[in-house]
């Protein structure tokens, strides 16, 4: 083997290696303060003024069958550090986890970075699906293994979190 190939394999192998490194303190780091939360309750901004459909199409959208009658219109945060919050149920998909880039940031030190996520099925109904967390997402007193649909009212439990759906 030559010089050069020598000498280029010793630098990749050094640069792996500091990668690996850097890796493993930046998961330290996070294990030891968590994630930033920033309180989103604290802070209270008017919601724009939503613009009414017109009557046919608010029509055309009860006949099409994407809103049943009785579904849910909102999530509720019950219990946790974000207990009191309400989101509003438009049709996406709702992550929950500790990560910064999901819909709901827990502050809970039992919830994982991307912990469960809640979304319409085809007939309007809502499933919640764990997303492989360590301590698992609770739907009632069942530990949920499969997407499961949410009855109204039955709570969603992450750690110390409580989330229902209602209208």
């Amino acid at each position: 083997m030559s010089e050069l190939t020598l000498t280029v394999m010793r630098l990749g192998f050094l640069a792996v290696l500091w990668l690996f490194v850097i890796v493993a303190v930046q998961v330290i780091r996070s294990d030891l303060f968590g994630t930033r939360v920033t309180q989103r309750a604290a802070v209270r901004r008017p919601e724009p003024q939503r613009r009414q459909p017109p009557p046919q199409q608010a029509a055309r959208d009860r006949r099409g069958g994407r809103q049943r009658r009785g579904a849910p219109t909102k999530l509720v945060i019950t219990g946790g550090s974000l207990a009191g919050t309400t989101v509003a149920l438009a049709g996406q998909t709702i992550t929950l986890g500790r990560a910064h880039d999901s819909t709901i940031v827990l502050d809970d030190d039992y919830a994982s970075g991307r912990h469960a996520r809640i979304y319409p099925d085809r007939d309007g109904q809502w499933i919640v699906e764990d997303l492989g967390s360590t301590n698992g997402t609770y739907l009632g007193r069942n530990r949920l293994t499969t997407p499961t649909p949410i009855p109204l009212g039955t709570p969603i439990r992450i750690g110390k979190t409580v989330i229902e759906l209602r209208k």
